[in-house]
């Protein structure tokens, strides 16, 4: 029973382990359950007393009392949903199945109280005479909204409704997100020596690993990680095993059976047209963008059609060079999708005289990481310390001391890079705790996760160019986090519309291909010799090589995103749907979608990137103009203009508006032709 737990002093609510962090060692599958009842209870006492205050609403006894109560509900939840996304279990899914709609409901009653609302409404239309500061402002003005956006003005029947909705997408993407791990999980295809020419030995072993935890050791295992799909879609020369490896990829979460997201998605897309059409909004589109400077589908498109276009002129270029190079290799077959990274590969080798293995021994997993730290030492003045032998929620996550110039500690970053069949796949950065002043203040808690191929005990971790890139992505966002200088909570860190969260991370991707990161950071794994300068040359010179099918796999998915959510309705049949739309883009057939719709966990294991996943390129045009900013002034690490992309871009997470912050740096809004020079589309 909730009343059984103290949470004054358990572990997943009050943390007193080492560095101030939850004391793992302390904490079971099985104390979810109860802290989670207690929590909530706790939280729901919280909002009464808020709601019920018989006293004039005031920021500190209404806006602040609401963002931050909770606290307890906010320490279990960031320690679950870490466990349920990077080490899970039955135990922890079958939690999770039964959190979810908790948490729905519970976030659904806050937001349709008609009392707590009142409050806040007073005191938004009475803002102008409150005289507040710019941030606090923004803060009510933001709270407000979400209020109204969240069903406060629906009539009873209507909020009950809406309350309804939200629960059960909420546990439809709960089972998205376990199907697509199930599917993941349990295929392998199992190799011997026979099966494996012209594999490179940094996959061989990465293979045989994989192999060896799935309980065949001395053979090797393709699985469903891109850190080892990817490589063997491009080195393997074996076209009929690229086929079943591309064959299973593609179709994770439509298999059939328990497993098939294909029902999943038709329910969610309905439930989020309805959703959408009960708060008056013309499409779940519409409702989403109505807070990102994107704002409408239509400027959504404005952006992603020039851009298909170009990209389909790209691919369709470069095929006709993959086909002579099947051809002079004696192919007699009809080139395929899973032909692409192969032949694009010797393509890639003929042109700049290299190929990727060449580049692996020269990215060593912690030497990358020591790269990422140096930069933002050189740039934010911030640095890391390494502290051994503190328990996580697995022995792979690694903690970090972060301290600013002065010495002072900053927060904690925690990193965990390694893929495992209790991971779900992909890379992310979360927060066991966000950053803020308001009430005692709160230092961040940030965590980065990874799916890297894990090495044979005693080797070295090696990465390809993209994944030094992804580890240098998801650094950005723990920068965001981890920089945040911001008052209040509920715009701290990445708090930000999701057409610009994307703009710290990938900004800061560019810093890794700076000659001098490469020369300093980029040495080889046997040697400790830097990168050639010959090699790094022809890495530079092929960054926009491959421009046309990586293009075309991204907008694919975000017009397909795009085409589901900015409808007045849903489709019977999304898959049909799916198809329907790539035929009316003219998506060549060689090419897949990047996150096909079964498996498209970005818009469908919640609701974090529904109808935005457009946002990761929104904010390339961002990032391409950002890193000319420096690029004009000849030096790359200036400290004026690094002080202004703290100040601006890292620091100030939500408090203003993103134009105004981006403004305030560049001096200037960018348009999308550097981006596309970037791409090299134009």
């Amino acid at each position: 029973m909730p009343s059984a737990v103290d949470l004054a002093a358990h572990p997943l609510t009050t943390w007193q382990g080492p560095l101030g962090l939850p004391d793992f060692t302390r904490i079971g599958d099985g104390d979810f359950s109860g802290v989670f009842d207690a929590a909530l209870t706790a939280h729901e006492a919280e909002i009464e007393a808020i709601s019920g205050n018989a006293e004039t609403p005031t920021i500190e006894n209404t806006l602040a009392a609401l963002e931050l109560g909770g606290e307890a509900l906010d320490h279990v939840s960031s320690i679950f949903w870490c466990r349920a996304g990077a080490h899970t279990n039955e135990a922890i899914q079958a939690l999770e199945r039964d959190i979810s709609p908790k948490m729905s409901r519970h976030f659904s009653a806050i937001s349709m109280n008609e009392r707590l609302f009142a409050r806040i409404d007073e005191l938004y239309q009475r803002r102008d005479a409150l005289k507040l500061d710019a941030e606090t402002l923004r803060v009510l003005e933001k709270t407000w909204k979400n209020f109204v956006r969240s069903g406060a003005r629906l009539d009873a029947a209507g909020k009950k409704r809406l309350a309804a909705i939200n629960e059960e997408l909420s546990s439809l993407g709960t089972n998205f997100g376990q199907n697509l791990l199930a599917d993941e999980r349990d295929w392998a295809l199992f190799l011997d020596e026979a099966d494996i020419a012209g594999l490179p030995e940094f996959l061989k072993s990465a293979m045989a690993e994989a192999a060896e935890m799935r309980g065949q050791k001395g053979r090797y295992a393709v699985t469903l990680s891109r850190s080892i799909y990817e490589p063997f879609s491009t080195f393997s020369e074996r076209r009929d095993l690229r086929e079943i490896a591309f064959r299973a990829f593609t179709m994770r979460g439509q298999n059939g059976g328990a497993t098939d997201n294909t029902a999943v998605v038709r329910d969610m897309l309905r439930l989020r047209a309805e959703k959408a059409k009960l708060l008056a909004y013309a499409s779940y589109a519409a409702l989403k963008l109505d807070d990102t400077m994107a704002k409408t589908p239509e400027a959504v498109h404005k952006l992603l059609d020039p851009v298909w276009e170009k990209a389909l002129e790209k691919a369709a270029s470069d095929q006709i060079e993959l086909h002579r190079l099947a051809a002079e290799a004696g192919s007699n077959e009809e080139f395929a999708a899973w032909d692409w990274r192969f032949y694009q590969e010797k393509l890639r080798a003929e042109k700049f005289a290299f190929d990727e293995s060449e580049l692996k021994p020269y990215l060593q997993l912690d030497r990358i990481i020591d790269a990422c730290f140096d930069v933002a030492t050189k740039l934010f003045g911030i640095s890391f310390e390494e502290k051994q032998g503190i328990a996580t929620w697995h022995p792979d996550a690694r903690v970090f001391i972060v301290r600013n110039a002065d010495g002072s500690e900053r927060g904690l970053f925690l990193a965990d890079y390694f893929a495992r069949p209790s991971k779900r796949s992909g890379a992310w950065m979360s927060a066991l705790k966000s950053g803020y002043k308001l009430g005692d203040g709160s230092r961040p808690v940030i965590y980065n996760i990874m799916n890297f191929a894990k090495p044979p005990e005693g080797e070295a971790a090696l990465l390809s160019v993209d994944e030094a890139k992804t580890l240098f992505h998801e650094f950005g966002h723990a920068l965001h986090g981890m920089l945040t200088e911001v008052t209040w909570p509920s715009v701290a860190g990445t708090s930000v519309s999701r057409d610009f969260v994307e703009l710290p991370s990938q900004l800061y991707e560019h810093w890794l291909t700076v000659p001098a990161v490469l020369e300093k950071h980029a040495l080889h794994v046997k040697t400790g010799k830097p990168m050639p300068k010959a090699l790094v040359d022809k890495m530079l010179a092929a960054r926009t090589f491959g421009a046309g099918f990586a293009t075309v796999e991204f907008t694919a998915s975000a017009l397909v995103d795009m085409a589901y959510h900015a409808r007045p309705d849903a489709p019977d049949e999304p898959l049909r749907f799916e198809a329907e739309t790539l035929e009316r883009l003219n998506m060549p057939d060689t090419i897949a979608m990047r996150h096909r719709t079964p498996h498209f966990g970005h818009i469908f294991a919640g609701d974090g990137y529904s109808a935005g996943y457009y946002s990761y390129m929104w904010s390339e045009v961002l990032d391409a103009d950002a890193f000319a900013a420096f690029e004009e002034t000849g030096d790359l690490f200036n400290p004026a203009l690094a002080e202004r992309l703290r100040k601006n871009i890292y620091a100030a997470g939500g408090s203003k508006d993103p134009e105004e912050l981006y403004i305030a740096f560049r001096g200037k809004m960018p348009s999308p032709e550097a981006m596309m020079a970037k791409r090299g589309l134009v």
